[in-house]
């Protein structure tokens, strides 16, 4: 009996090495896939984003892309010891082009929605904004929150495809709504008082505010919704997002993050190099 015992028990040792050794093994074959491993592999890092989303993805007077995601961008690579590709790219087509592989890694101010969650994973989110509204002068005094603008004498516009436009239908669904290709297009109806109110990232309608908004409009700076922005990749690559939330961590803790941060979000400086 108790030699039956020790070849049962010998047996299920054995059943549980190779099974732990098959795990094992699949486990290292998943990590030969990471894009991680072709990014070093190739020696660059290839960022997917859209410029023109200030103060985060631009082009400079020289031509350069810079703002927020870009030093982030660049940082990112520089801590993989590889090159940093900017690959600019239409927003509507921006997930089809992750998941097609045409570069590895989405850095172009995007917020975390449910519905992209889908297509793609999101790394913790590096940012939070929400949107605010940019308000015609007219309208000084008058409109105090979103709630006011939810009738249809008023026209409230915002970009194509973007959460300003999925909050403006959900929260504001009375009011007359326009959308366009560019942020800068709804924002300049508003300026030029062909529309009443825009709603977009508090980031974006603070420099608008400040570049070409002083004097013509209101900025009603509460955001009215809650709104992480995160770094995206492909699904099924565990060692990237590893990767990419450790990083996060870390340049949140050595102050890089905070120098990028204080130049973009907190000043508005770099105003004179992309005028």
């Amino acid at each position: 009996m108790k030699r039956r015992l020790l070849i049962g028990m010998a047996a299920l040792m054995v059943l549980g090495f190779v099974f732990s050794t098959a795990v094992f093994s699949a486990d290292i074959d998943l990590a030969k896939k990471s894009t991680l491993e072709e990014i070093l592999k190739r020696g660059e890092l290839r960022v997917g984003f859209e410029a023109g989303y200030m103060p985060f993805e631009m082009t400079d007077k020289k031509g350069r892309y810079v703002g927020f995601d870009m030093d982030m961008a660049r940082e990112m690579a520089k801590s993989m010891g590889v090159k940093f590709v900017a690959v600019n790219t239409a927003w509507d087509g921006i997930i089809p082009s992750l998941m097609t592989k045409k570069f590895d890694i989405i850095i172009s101010g995007m917020t975390i929605t449910q519905e992209r969650n889908l297509k793609i994973n999101f790394a913790d989110p590096y940012i939070i904004v929400g949107q605010t509204i940019l308000l015609n002068n007219k309208h000084a005094g008058k409109v105090k929150s979103y709630r006011d603008l939810n009738k249809p004498s008023y026209i409230v516009v915002s970009r194509q495809g973007t959460t300003g436009e999925q909050a403006t239908k959900r929260m504001i669904p009375k009011a007359t709504y326009k959308s366009f290709e560019s942020e800068a297009e709804a924002g300049l109806e508003v300026i030029t008082g062909k529309a009443d109110a825009l709603v977009y990232d508090l980031p974006y309608c603070a420099v608008l505010f400040a570049k070409q908004g002083a004097g013509k409009t209101v900025f009603l700076d509460k955001p009215f919704t809650y709104e992480p922005l995160a770094w995206a990749i492909n699904k099924g690559d565990p060692d990237f997002m590893n990767w990419l939330n450790n990083f996060l961590r870390q340049v949140k803790n050595d102050g890089r993050y905070d120098r990028i941060y204080n130049k973009w979000i907190k000043s508005n400086a770099w105003l004179k190099e992309v005028q």
